[in-house]
């Protein structure tokens, strides 16, 4: 999806080490995640986590990852599901909690199906973390004003949204990164759009538990 220079600041923003404890929520094909297994390495941990809220897919996403985990070069990985809040019952403290372009998801109907909302996802973030613990968020961006309502037609969300819902939750704001952003970018149409796909401007937070 990125390029090695932006990949390596990604991963410097996000400052995931050798050692590290990483969350990678929803892991999709297992890039994130497949990345982090070699940068923490045999002294760390990654678990690559489904919400039961989609468990269901067609592509098996649960299957996918625990195919993944039981790779013998992955004894770091760990597949787990559970619904979107009960995180904390299915993973062990983090150092980083991992949220790349699904943030905005939290305010559409598909993942808020079994009642879960964003403020209770955010708060069950805060509980995993361990102290001084980073909550890294990358998304979609929507216009300015827009706030959460493009979250469902557009797949965006406006990052000054996304900042006071975790800032709500008890963090606090550590970075921001421009590294992804777009200026041709108009937020206007969906990110699936052929116009736009793959080159949408977009917003990283790296907050911060106290």
């Amino acid at each position: 999806m990125y390029d090695q220079p932006k990949l390596s600041e990604l991963i410097r923003f996000a400052r995931i080490a050798a050692g590290s404890t990483v969350i990678d929520v929803y892991p999709g094909d297992g890039d994130w995640t497949r990345l982090f297994s070699e940068i923490v390495g045999a002294e760390g941990r990654v678990y690559s986590f489904v919400p039961a809220e989609v468990a269901d897919f067609k592509n098996d996403p649960v299957g996918r990852i625990q195919t993944l985990a039981k790779d013998p070069d992955r004894t770091n990985v760990e597949g787990v599901s559970a619904d979107l809040v009960a995180m904390p019952e299915v993973t062990l403290p983090a150092d980083v909690v991992w949220v790349h372009l699904f943030y905005h998801d939290l305010h559409t109907a598909l993942m808020q199906k079994k009642g879960a909302t964003a403020a209770q996802f955010n708060r069950a973030v805060y509980e995993r973390l361990k102290p001084g613990g980073s909550y890294v968020i990358v998304d979609h961006a929507a216009a300015a004003g827009a706030g959460t309502s493009d979250t469902q037609l557009l797949h965006r969300i406006e990052p000054a949204s996304v900042r006071a819902e975790v800032e709500a939750a008890g963090f606090v704001l550590d970075a921001q990164s421009t590294i992804l952003a777009n200026k041709n970018d108009w937020h206007s149409v969906k990110v699936f759009d052929p116009s736009i796909k793959g080159e949408t401007d977009r917003f990283a937070f790296r907050f911060f538990k106290i």
